[in-house]
């Protein structure tokens, strides 16, 4: 996990992982949910290794 942003954005208690861009993070987002608990990772390989499963909503075909 990296402090900075990178290509995709993870939820940690729900250990789920998907592009920056997913209509459903930025839904809860905007509500003032998931910020403190957000991490990044510089690439699907890095979130993976991290124990983090991708978003059903952005990511259907993982």
């Amino acid at each position: 996990m990296s402090p900075v942003p990178g290509t995709l954005g993870g939820y940690r208690p729900g250990k789920i992982y998907g592009r920056l861009d997913c209509p459903s993070a930025l839904r809860w987002i905007a509500k003032g949910h998931y910020v403190k608990h957000r991490v990044f990772f510089a690439d699907e390989a890095t979130a993976i290794a991290a124990g983090y499963e991708p978003c059903s909503r952005c990511l259907p075909e993982k």
